[in-house]
Formats: structure tokens, C-alpha cells, sequence
């Protein structure tokens, strides 16, 4: 698929520098550097930078925010020579906190008082698009690093306390020796197909109008293939013949790599399971076009920044091969 990489959180090169995590010595000597820069995550919301809130809020690691940080510094890589962390802020309570965390669409914007108005927290998936690729990417990983950590304080072998080591990467159990690493669940997200029409399909909890296309977790003991015809028949009751491969998407809300297939439809009957979908329909390749454009009275495409909106828009280009 052309333009494979510039998907949202993809395609910025990030040199990862997985080598210095397990040195010590040049871990430290990068941590001091006047050059290192680390990103507060308060909530699983980054901080954002500018009037326009476009850039990431890279912050000297002796900031004063970085008190509320319970733990050391997680190692992202290398931006260039630039050494690049992030930080769980999380304890800090602000004076007003806001009720919409965790929402589909969180506009809120939080202020800690040792930044100002130059600097806000925000939802990552609502200022995603602003923010260039590498820090899109570095973002992401800070979320979902964070995120892991966040939720595996304790051993989940024997139950007791877990330390940070290897720079964030690995989380240490000092009764049983057991060793966790970041996981990373794989989601398959299909463009379906039948002549030029597309199946898309809306959740009970999303906001009114908005279809996207259909998606869900691969299974233990199955290809990516028989994952993506198994969801949209029992989604949408259509078989699948050929399925493809086209891009994919890390999707840190929490932690999902959004692996987008193609599938040719057998037919066009849908049988919709509505426990889990509250529709499913066929929209033409010309109707779509109006539902991007906004023209659409009834529908509402899917969130910019996402693989959805990223196939659908390549589709629709005929950019896909």
C-alpha cells in the first residue's frame, strides 16, 4: 500500500536505542545531559506545548512538575542526539479536576501552575493530528509505556510489589524473580468490500452518527486472516474470502497495535450481532465521499487520525495498491 508510514504514530524512524537500556553507565551519562528532555503524562494525557497546542511539552528533567513523578525516568530513545523520557505525573490533583477523562471526545485541557498557559494536558487522541510525526510517535509510546506500568505495580505470578528496570522496559518482582515486559494486543481493523460499496458500523457508546469500519482483538492461537473473517461475520453476519494486509496503526488508548487488512465480501447481506454493534451498513463509494466531506446528513466519519479514516480516505483515492 502506498504511503504505508503516514499513518498516525507511524513512520517518524525513532531510534529506539534498545542497546542503552541495558548499559548503566551510558543510561546515566544520557540521563545528565543537558540535552535530555522528559514528557509529563498526567492521566494518560501528554503535555502539549503552544498557543496551538501542536507541539509535544518536552521539559528539562529537573522540572518542577517532575515531584509528582513516583517513579524514575522511562527511556523512549534518541530524537537525533537528544535523549527523550517520560514521566508519570498522575498524583498531581488539580484545583478542577474534570469529569470527561476517559470519554470518547475529551476537549478538556488541564494547567499546572508551575507551566502557565503555554503548556496544557491533553487528551492524545483529540490533539493527535497536530503534532509532528516523531512526536506523535514518542507520545504514544509515553501513553502506553506509562500506561503498562500504571497497571502492574504487583507481580501478577505471586502478587507482591514490582520494580522498574532496563530504562521502563521491563518491571522486576524481587520474591519470585519474575520478569514482565510491555505488552502490546494485536486488532485487526478491516476495510470490507462489495463492488463499491464499504461495511462500516457504529458502537452503542459513540457518538450519535459516527460509523467507522469494523475491528477486533485477534485471539490466542489465530492468524491475523482467520481473525479479520471471524470478526466481521459474527459482527455483521458477511463471509470473507481474501483478506490482505495493508497498514498498521500502534493505538495507545491502552495498548493496541490496529493491524488494517482488506477483505472482499462474499455478499452483501448483513445479519448484525447488536451486542456488539448497534448498526452495520453499506455505503456506497460515492456516499462515503460525502460523509468525509461532511455533507452527509446522517453519517459521520471516523476520527481523524485514525487507521479508519486512513484506510477509507486511501480507498477512496485508490490508493491502496
Amino acid at each position: 500500500m502506498r504511503l504505508v508510514e503516514t499513518v498516525t504514530f507511524g513512520g517518524s524512524g525513532l531510534n529506539r536505542a534498545a542497546q542503552l537500556r541495558t548499559d548503566p553507565d551510558r543510561a546515566s551519562e544520557l540521563e545528565k545531559s543537558s540535552r535530555a528532555r522528559g514528557l509529563p503524562v498526567w492521566r494518560g494525557k501528554p503535555l502539549f506545548a503552544g498557543e496551538a497546542r501542536d507541539r509535544a511539552g518536552w521539559l528539562a528533567l529537573d522540572h518542577g512538575i517532575f515531584r509528582h513523578a513516583s517513579e524514575t525516568p522511562v527511556f523512549l530513545g534518541l530524537d537525533g542526539n537528544n535523549p527523550r523520557y517520560c514521566l508519570d505525573v498522575s498524583p498531581w490533583v488539580p484545583d478542577s479536576p474534570p469529569n470527561a477523562i476517559g470519554a470518547f471526545v475529551d476537549p478538556s485541557e488541564q494547567v499546572h501552575p508551575d507551566l502557565g498557559n503555554g503548556f496544557a494536558f491533553v487528551d492524545l487522541r483529540h490533539g493527535m493530528t497536530r503534532l509532528t510525526a516523531r512526536d506523535a510517535e514518542l507520545a504514544a509510546t509515553a501513553k502506553a509505556l506509562l500506561g503498562w506500568h500504571g497497571k502492574h505495580r504487583f507481580c501478577p505470578r505471586c502478587g507482591a510489589p514490582t520494580t522498574m528496570a532496563v530504562g521502563g522496559w521491563q518491571r522486576d518482582c524481587g520474591d519470585c524473580e519474575a520478569t514482565h515486559f510491555p505488552r502490546t494486543d494485536p486488532v485487526v481493523i478491516m476495510l470490507v468490500n462489495h463492488g463499491n460499496s464499504l461495511l462500516v458500523g457504529r458502537s452503542h457508546a459513540w457518538p450519535d452518527g459516527l460509523y467507522s469500519l469494523l475491528a477486533g482483538f485477534v485471539e490466542p492461537g489465530e492468524t491475523i486472516e482467520a481473525a479479520a473473517r471471524r470478526e466481521v461475520f459474527e459482527e455483521a453476519g458477511v463471509k470473507v474470502g481474501a483478506v490482505r494486509y495493508l497498514s498498521s496503526q500502534p493505538w495507545p488508548f491502552p495498548a493496541s497495535l490496529m493491524i488494517g487488512c482488506q477483505c472482499h465480501a462474499l455478499g452483501n447481506r448483513l445479519r448484525i450481532d447488536r451486542t456488539e454493534l448497534e448498526d452495520a451498513i453499506w455505503v456506497t463509494r460515492e456516499g462515503m465521499m460525502e460523509v468525509i466531506a461532511g455533507k452527509s446528513g446522517r453519517l459521520k466519519p471516523a476520527r481523524q487520525g485514525s487507521i479508519a479514516r486512513f484506510l477509507i480516505e486511501n480507498w477512496l483515492a485508490d490508493r491502496l495498491d
